[in-house]
């Protein structure tokens, strides 16, 4: 196997690297547990964690059930001056024992290390996805990710057991020029997935936005010369530490945008509650101005408000739907009709990932769906785009509808039926738009927690076999140079 060369940018990227400031950024982040448990943590937030708190997780330290061996514990001054006057908040970083009493779940969620054709990039979809670093300014106790977080090893298709290593730029481009050379070649599909042009991108981890503006222009350029034509970034670093979004990163974007306008940028937020963005009073209740409207934490506000400004990019949230922190229909109206003033675009929501100890954080599929609902009555069309989706491992799978009432004639519909839709479907999407339906378990917050009540399934979500169909791209591709400039 050919060893990738040393990337050489073009002289457009060098001119617009040379045109990057990086500033230093002061998170005040507390790392781990260890700060609460000795005191050492600034005072003012030592009382995140009370006294009976640190007691029963300092019981768990070092045993199977240690929370920061599942997932580690991170904590911005930004996010805990939320996060100590909205219970909602606190339990999306807020580590509780309660999270280890049962460790079921998937340690690579989705099967996404079937779709690794180099290391750190996914290409399930049309789209690649690469894990650009792996940590953020906080961390989420229900991370979909905490695999990668917590830097665990993971079980290959191949049998080979190892920790998920992230994307460079050199293999990443290369294997983009070398897909699309074929593609090109063979009249627009790849000659053995029957994939298309590889077009899009989304920067992830981790997540980017902790990564200094050079790093991020680099990867936006490399990407850009390597023909991908729309980049996305995926960043919880807005409710994290909003200040992160200053003049130097739009100043690079804007720089970017100029060298290459032909390259569309998506930022992908993530909201999950709306207290992450609007500012309260001391009455706890969100502050109204004058006229009436709800006002953003300032820096929030400016953050998104810089985005929005910008019309060749396109600003979404999406959120999955967590227990304890936004079951709550009233809340995510707010969230929706809010982000949409603000000049947003409503994604995704999902029902929680199979992810190790998903039990303590999933809300039933039937119930997410039926707050969804609940939470879209009152929002007008514009405001209510966002779609409930749940990773199946043939892809994003919609859930499209939850009947109440009897199929007369059908067995097993006495108590109505879940519609599951796929929205995404690996590869060249043989399955896209086929659906599933099952029969009702409102306490299922799983596929798996339906297998016994199928009832046509032209899907094929539970006459799943894991494929490995694109191996032989991923094969192909190995003995291609890798690196900057023509292929």
């Amino acid at each position: 196997m050919i060893q990738p060369q040393p990337y050489v940018p073009t002289d457009r990227e060098q001119a617009f690297l040379e045109s990057v400031e990086d500033t230093r950024y002061e998170r005040e982040i507390i790392n781990g547990l260890s700060p609460f448990f000795n005191e050492k943590a600034p005072e003012d937030m030592l009382s995140f964690y009370d006294e009976g708190d640190v007691t029963r997780l300092k019981v768990l330290k070092g045993s199977e059930r240690d929370v920061e061996k599942r997932m580690p514990v991170k904590l911005t001054r930004h996010y805990y001056e939320i996060a100590k006057t909205s219970p909602s908040v606190a339990r999306i970083v807020k580590a509780s024992p309660d999270e280890t009493n049962d460790l079921a779940g998937s340690e690579d969620p989705g099967n996404q290390m079937d779709y690794s054709p180099v290391e750190g990039l996914l290409h399930k979809y049309e789209m690649g996805l690469l894990y650009v670093v792996s940590t953020c300014s906080a961390h989420c106790r229900f991370c979909y990710r905490e695999e990668l977080i917590a830097r665990k090893e993971v079980k290959r298709f191949d049998g080979t057991v190892k920790k998920k290593g992230l994307a460079k730029i050199p293999e990443v481009c290369g294997y983009i020029r070398a897909h699309n050379k074929l593609v090109a070649e063979n009249g627009g599909r790849h000659p053995e997935t029957g994939r298309e042009k590889l077009r899009e991108a989304l920067l992830s981890g981790g997540d980017p936005m902790v990564l200094n503006n050079s790093k991020i222009a680099a990867w936006l350029a490399a990407l850009a010369e390597a023909g991908i034509e729309t980049i996305r970034i995926g960043t919880k670093e807005m409710a994290f530490y909003p200040q992160r979004f200053d003049e130097t990163f739009f100043a690079m974007l804007d720089s970017f945008h100029e060298k290459y306008p032909e390259v569309g940028i998506n930022m992908m937020l993530h909201f999950e509650h709306p207290d992450e963005i609007l500012a309260k009073g001391e009455d706890g209740e969100y502050l109204s101005d004058k006229d009436g409207f709800l006002q953003w934490i300032p820096d929030t506000g400016a953050a998104m408000r810089e985005l929005t400004k910008r019309g060749w990019m396109t600003v979404f949230n999406q959120a999955p739907i967590i227990k304890g922190i936004n079951d709550d229909s009233d809340a995510l109206r707010i969230l929706q009709r809010e982000f949409k003033r603000a000049g947003g675009e409503n994604h995704y929501f999902f029902c929680g990932r199979d992810i190790v100890a998903y039990k303590s954080f999933n809300v039933p599929i039937e119930t997410v769906w039926n707050i969804l609902n609940e939470s879209q009555k009152g929002l007008s069309g514009v405001e209510k785009h966002a779609r409930l989706s749940i990773t199946h491992y043939l892809g994003k799978t919609e859930v499209a509808a939850v009947t109440n009432e009897p199929i007369p004639g059908l067995k097993g519909a006495e108590n109505g039926v879940v519609i599951f839709k796929l929205l995404r479907n690996p590869a060249d999407a043989p399955h896209l738009s086929k659906v599933c339906i099952v029969g009702r378990n409102p306490d299922a917050m799983w596929f798996d927690d339906y297998a016994d009540r199928v009832l046509f399934d032209e899907a094929g979500l539970f006459d799943y076999e894991r494929t490995h169909a694109h191996a032989g791209e991923a094969g192909v591709l190995s003995g291609i140079p890798q690196q900057g400039g023509c292929l």
